[in-house]
């Protein structure tokens, strides 16, 4: 069913539009529109909050304070150093291969303010990733971290790239503790593997450009700012084309429900995603920029011990994460000794956050675990779950300005509580895929509505259940079976740490259902576990082939790879 809000008097003999069922289920103070025009570009928002802001610390990093003020310092001098000496001009593609580190933020917004296309890159990209990623793209300009210079090297007489800016450890940290830093992580951790370039620049020397006369581009609302690559709703590496207005309005819709919960220039959020996943700059850099607040960098989050002493030392008020990293962290002894009196809420998105999980993070921290939902198209958010309140087992409610219907393959709209493909309309929604017409095509509608690819309802009080993507749903004799559904029940077990269920062949249904399973408990059986399921799932769910392993497939970010388990 598709709602419409309806402004202002009817006339007679109209037809009303039914307002959408979820607004009366919005929490006190939140509003049903967010201006997306209210900034003239991302970098002039960004700017503002430096101004609004400079005397407070907008980023910590490895003790490392960074204010407002010097943000907006070092990437004017940025954005300087590559109109100037590189000679960018505006729409030009510039990669960003960079980690949790203060270098982020400062190449991110000297490449807006040049008027130039941010690309991010994912550090871990093999040699042969990064190439065609950066050949799609086309390119010309790269800042990427010396650690990962060597892959980079290896391929970089194949692309388009012409200047490449070297970043290291302890970048914008002070004199001393800058060199410290850079010959622990170069000959102590050794690192950084060997690397040649003809030329390039290292970051701090570019952020040390002088020039009197630099105005910052002229950049349009509809303008790209950022390229960023997704598997997508097609399953195919693509560039989702985010403007300059499609960032703003998710930005000022992530602080329309976060804002009423924290205090402006209060918040201090911990980073763990990298920021060059769309939730995690979007949430985490964007959304808390604009309040003043301060992200704390978790360079690697693997590092468990390592992330949960900084949340010991920053006491945190929040963060955002993904279900395997928050189950990691209930299950660690330690993160339970932390005192958690200053922290109000978690953000779980990227995947399924698990009942389990969240019942557990509860009980530890005193405080909800609040699931939302988006995608790389939306840039990322569609829905979050009130903040105080949240509804278990839903992803929440679409968030301001933002409409969502649920449809049959047809197209048809379906009734409340029926289940289809999600699709969402909203000034966030991305401009399509870069150099990809017809793929475009495929997600996007004349009239703006994003086609997802995921499975969803919407209940009667406008909360959406997520239940699977349409590519991973497992079809027993013609039953639907939501991979989601199963992993959630099976994480209740006390004896189970992770699962993952995907369908497999079989000869009396069509599809089975399998579960791989890692152990919390190593005398947990298939035996038990089959029973368990059975008193907990129809019959066709419940899983006719168990698996124990010691790790799931994960990305990048900590979302399960069920197609690597194939």
């Amino acid at each position: 069913m598709t709602f419409e809000l309806q402004e202002g008097p009817t006339a007679p003999g109209a037809v009303v539009t039914a307002e959408p069922a979820w607004f009366a289920s919005y929490p006190p103070g939140i509003p049903r529109t967010i201006d997306a025009d209210s900034h003239s570009s991302l970098p002039s928002m960004l700017i503002d909050a430096c101004a609004r802001h400079a005397g407070r610390p907008a980023f910590e990093c490895l003790g490392t304070h960074m204010s407002y003020a010097e943000w907006e310092r070092v990437s004017r001098a940025f954005a300087a150093f590559l109109v100037e000496e590189v000679k960018c001009r505006p729409g030009d593609r510039i990669a960003l291969m960079l980690p949790n580190l203060l270098a982020y933020p400062v190449a991110f917004l000297g490449a807006l303010r040049a008027g130039l296309i941010v690309v991010n890159v994912n550090p871990l990209y093999t040699p042969r990733e990064l190439k065609e990623q950066l050949a799609d793209a086309g390119a010309t300009v790269i800042v990427i971290m010396e650690n990962f210079a060597h892959k980079l090297e290896a391929v970089l007489a194949e692309t388009q790239i012409r200047h490449v800016v070297v970043g290291r450890l302890g970048d914008f940290m002070p004199a001393l503790k800058r060199g410290l830093f850079n010959f622990a992580n170069a000959y102590i951790r050794r690192a950084v593997p060997a690397w040649r370039f003809a030329s390039f620049t290292t970051l701090h020397d570019a952020c040390r450009h002088h020039s009197k006369g630099y105005v910052d581009a002229h950049v349009t609302p509809t303008a790209p700012a950022l390229l960023q690559y997704t598997g997508g709703t097609t399953g195919v590496a693509k560039g989702a084309i985010l403007t300059n207005r499609n960032l703003i309005a998710n930005a000022l819709q992530c602080r329309a429900w976060i804002a009423p919960n924290l205090p402006e220039e209060q918040g201090r959020v911990l980073t763990p995603l990298p920021l060059y996943h769309i939730f995690s700059l979007t949430a985490n850099l964007l959304a808390f920029a604009v309040m003043g607040g301060l992200s704390v960098f978790v360079p690697d989050p693997r590092d468990l011990k390592g992330l949960i002493k900084t949340m010991r030392k920053a006491r945190v008020t929040t963060m955002t994460g993904v279900n395997t990293l928050f189950n990691a962290l209930i299950n660690a002894p330690e993160f339970a000794t932390l005192d958690f009196s200053a922290f109000g809420f978690a953000i779980g998105g990227g995947a399924a956050v698990q009942s389990a999980v969240a019942q557990r993070w509860r009980e530890i921290t005193g405080t909800p675990l609040v699931e939302g939902y988006g995608l790389t198209e939306a840039s990322p958010v569609v829905c979050i779950n009130p903040i105080r309140n949240p509804k278990l087992g839903t992803v929440g409610l679409p968030i301001s300005s933002t409409e969502v219907t649920i449809r049959d393959d047809e197209g048809n709209d379906l009734p409340i509580g029926e289940a289809g493909e999600i699709c969402v309309r909203g000034p966030q929604v991305m401009q399509g895929y870069w150099h990809r017409h017809e793929e475009t095509k495929l997600v996007l509608t004349d009239d703006g509505w994003l086609r997802t690819g995921d499975i969803g309802a919407l209940d009667a009080q406008g909360f959406l259940k997520i239940l699977d993507r349409k590519k991973d749903m497992v079809n027993v004799s013609g039953f639907k079976v939501f991979p989601n559904e199963v992993e959630d029940v099976i994480a209740q077990h006390p004896g189970v740490l992770e699962a993952a269920v995907i369908g497999v062949p079989d000869q009396h249904t069509g599809q089975g259902v399998k579960l791989f399973v890692v152990k919390r408990d190593p005398d947990l059986t298939t035996t038990e576990l089959t029973q368990f399921a059975r008193e907990r799932l129809a019959a066709y769910k419940v899983p006719r082939v168990i698996e124990f392993i010691d790790s799931l497939p994960k990305s990048n970010i900590g979302k399960i790879i069920r197609k690597n388990l194939q």
